[in-house]
């Protein structure tokens, strides 16, 4: 591939992510939502449709390592990130109790909901090999995604980050995720072991393994390293080299066990000390760049993933089902715990909500499913369209639950 048509597709990209955002954000729309439908806009579904010679020339299938390859390093330094903030975000701990009971309800009635369903998907969806058991695992968990990051992000903007419910839902998505994420890695295992429970076994000692060494001698030899060269938060240029060949390590690892890089850039970030400081510097450094340049490409890659055939016949109502099941079991499973934990009606469908939404989070895991071949193109395809439109709503739908009066009303003292 030339270094001309490479900088070509970066451009077309980058701009395309950048118009979508611009726009959706008339309609109340995170820039999320935008670089989402830029990538549905630049794949086979839009514009390959529309201009099948122009498109062809553009993304020629052997010119799609590079961008795969730049797409990976952002993906990998996002979860890094985020790594970060599920261990620094204030209020999880303090409503961790009610916050658990909502955070397993809003898991198990998608996970319920995903596994009564994919039976009925798996004769024509799933890819040759791939079981019915571990395909109704992989779908059970792609519907019980919460996208942490991007429910941060609509409430910090709109002011409701302490709010009751804000505060709820936060802390419940982190326990949501991680539970979500067990099951995924879990799933991701089975197939990557290859050689049945012995490989699996295998996978499952080299994670421990991993934890072990980050929890036990990682994290505090940087915590050494970090009061000695980085006092005020802000790391010099070796202790930050250090952290990036660090982050790297620990996803190859979890690439070599056959798990996906995610997991490791997420284990490396979250077995940091905890430092709102530091997060705020390496977030300064890292994530513009990341989320700006690299993760657009992340979109354009997904969009290029689908197929114009998950649009026409039963693959309609087998997408219309799967966005049916996800919304209603987030926003139910998450509205009844909130409800249990002595939150009103008001407030609980909120959280609700907000815990709908699923972001780029979701995104990550289609592309591991798809990586690992739990999926094909066109369950990718009605995966991203559920995960665009869970997103897409989340604010209206916060909004009209919600109200003014129960979306600012503060936390109780204690």
């Amino acid at each position: 591939m030339s270094a001309t048509l490479l900088l070509l597709q970066l451009i077309v990209i980058l701009v395309t992510a950048r118009a979508c955002g611009w726009l959706l954000r008339f309609v109340g729309q995170p820039n999320v939502v935008g670089e989402m439908t830029a990538g549905l806009v630049l794949g086979p579904v839009v514009t390959g449709a529309l201009f099948p010679a122009f498109h062809a020339q553009l993304f020629p299938k052997d010119s799609l390592a590079g961008l795969s390859a730049l797409s990976t390093i952002g993906l990998v330094m996002f979860m890094f990130i985020v790594g970060l903030e599920l261990r620094a975000h204030k209020g999880v701990r303090e409503q961790l109790r009610s916050a658990g009971g909502v955070g397993l309800l809003s898991v198990a009635a998608p996970m319920a909901l995903g596994l009564a369903i994919a039976p009925a998907l798996h004769s024509s969806l799933a890819p040759a090999g791939i079981g019915r058991w571990t395909f109704s695992l992989f779908i059970a968990a792609a519907l019980s995604i919460t996208a942490f990051p991007v429910m941060a992000r609509i409430l910090k903007d709109r002011g409701l980050t302490h709010t009751r419910f804000g505060q709820l839902s936060l802390a419940s998505a982190a326990v949501a995720d991680a539970c979500a994420w067990i099951v995924l890695a879990f799933v991701v295992a089975l197939v990557g072991a290859g050689d049945g429970y012995g490989g699996l076994a295998k996978i499952v000692a080299g994670v421990a393994i991993l934890l072990a060494v980050l929890f036990g001698a990682i994290r505090p030899l940087f915590a050494r390293l970090l009061r000695t060269h980085a006092p005020g938060g802000e790391p010099t240029l070796p202790v930050l080299a250090c952290l990036m060949v660090g982050v790297l390590t620990s996803a190859m690892v979890t690439e070599w066990l056959h798990l996906h890089a995610v997991f490791g850039a997420f284990l490396f970030g979250a077995a940091l000390p905890r430092d709102d400081r530091l997060l705020d510097s390496l977030a300064k450094r890292i994530e513009p760049f990341s989320i700006v340049v690299l993760m657009p490409l992340f979109f354009a890659l997904a969009g290029l993933n689908t197929t114009s055939s998950a649009f026409v016949g039963g693959s309609l109502g087998a997408m219309l089902l799967v966005l049916a099941m996800a919304t209603i079991g987030k926003v139910a499973g998450s509205a009844v715990g909130a409800k249990i934990a002595g939150y009103p009606w008001r407030d609980s469908l909120a959280t609700g909500a907000l815990m709908n939404a699923r972001g780029l989070m979701e995104l990550i895991v289609m592309k591991i499913g798809l990586d690992a071949g739990l999926i094909g193109q066109e369950m990718f395809t009605m995966l991203l369209v559920m995960a665009l439109v869970t997103t897409a709503m989340t604010t209206p739908l916060m909004t009209f639950f919600s109200g003014a009066r129960s979306a600012m009303a503060p936390l109780p003292s204690q």
